[in-house]
């Protein structure tokens, strides 16, 4: 299972998806998938900071979208004023 977060004022919402699934061409994860790559690449044009998480492991930055990341967080750019 893959998830992506992102966090917001609302505190954070959540896409998962099945790699299982995915492999096998299951239309849903399919769409999960192609959903959290549009928002990945959304927030990253936004300035967004993506981390992908790993039990046991320091959080990682990363620059591009990886559907078999466990789980991936979306932190929004912080805009002071």
């Amino acid at each position: 299972m893959g998830m992506l977060r992102i966090m917001s004022r609302r505190g954070d919402d959540r896409i998962i998806w099945d790699n299982a699934r995915a492999e096998a061409n299951d239309p849903e994860a399919l769409a999960a998938i192609k959903e959290a790559e549009r928002i990945f690449s959304e927030e990253r044009r936004k300035g967004s900071t993506v981390f992908k998480v790993e039990p046991g492991k320091p959080a990682q930055r990363i620059e591009s979208f990886d559907r078999t990341a466990e789980q991936i967080v979306i932190v929004p750019r912080v805009v002071g004023g």
